[in-house]
């Protein structure tokens, strides 16, 4: 009687085991059977910036990691939870709510290469970041790489990425608010492009413009610093001249972002605002 129980068990652990496997399989299945799409997905990570690409070849790339672990969550809803792997990540500026999230992923992900600016903070959130780049390096894991404008990353025959910001080497430059040396980056798809600011405030707005005019026009504009006062102005919006602006900010914050004159200044351009504290996860398919 025992024997049998214990038979009957096994049968049915078996057989559970096998359909769960068999359900796996075709979810499988049906995630390769998906048509290939390029994607931008904006996360709403809170009081931060993150935001991957997902390139119809199966390219795979992190813009920021927000201001904690919360990007890992959307990363696991974004991608098969077997692919545990990243061709780039950016970080624009080591800041705690573009940076944090990134730490998490590097003991999470494999990545391929990390784009930064080299830029040197006094923190312990940064001694953190260090720590994990040397790791990266010390296991061969992934290639480290200094961002300047001119810089060209060829992601597939329609897609490219642009730096067009900081127009200095940063390396080893020590910075107290680290904001203002953000990547500014383009990133190109057929006919419709992405502007990504970083946190950049008016005078790099301005030096931009002045030197990179002709580079900047964009289907779509990350709002520079979460939508602050210190940033978007006219001249800016002019040459980029979107169609969306993409605000990522968190509910409720203590810094009042956006701020009204910056979604008037948005207004003033015809501009459609969206924003994650409002809409959550912003995401382009293909063409605009």
């Amino acid at each position: 009687m025992v024997q049998d129980k214990r038979r009957q068990k096994i049968i049915i652990y078996t057989v559970g085991f096998l359909f769960l496997c068999n359900c796996l399989a075709w979810f499988a299945v049906w995630e390769i059977s998906q048509p290939p799409l390029f994607e931008v997905v904006f996360f709403d990570v809170g009081q931060g910036d993150s935001a991957l690409i997902k390139t119809a070849e199966g390219h795979q790339i992190l813009i920021d990691g927000g201001p904690n672990d919360k990007v890992l969550e959307k990363l696991g809803g974004e991608m098969p939870f077997w692919d545990k792997t990243l061709d780039l990540v950016v970080l624009s500026h080591p800041e705690q709510d573009h940076m944090a999230g990134l730490l998490a992923v590097l003991e999470n992900y494999k990545v391929s290469y990390i784009l930064w600016t080299g830029v040197v903070r006094d923190t312990a959130l940064f001694k953190e970041w260090q720590k994990a780049l040397a790791k990266e390096q010390a296991q061969d894991r992934a290639v480290v790489k200094l961002a300047s404008a001119g810089q060209k990353i060829v992601i597939s025959p329609k897609s490219q990425i642009e730096i067009l910001y900081p127009f200095e080497n940063m390396a080893g430059k020590i910075m107290k608010d680290s904001n203002g040396s953000s990547i500014v980056c383009r990133l190109i798809y057929n006919k419709s492009s992405f502007l990504f600011t970083g946190d950049i405030g008016q005078p790099q707005e301005k030096e931009i413009v002045e030197k990179e005019s002709g580079l900047l026009a964009s289907s779509v504009l990350k709002v520079a610093h979460h939508g602050s006062r210190y940033s978007s102005f006219d001249d800016f919006l002019a040459a980029v001249s979107p169609a969306y602006a993409v605000i990522s900010n968190g509910r409720d914050n203590s810094y009042g972002h956006p701020h009204l004159d910056v979604l008037a200044r948005l207004t003033k351009f015809a501009i459609t605002v969206l924003r994650t504290d409002h809409d959550g996860d912003i995401r382009f398919y293909n063409n605009l």
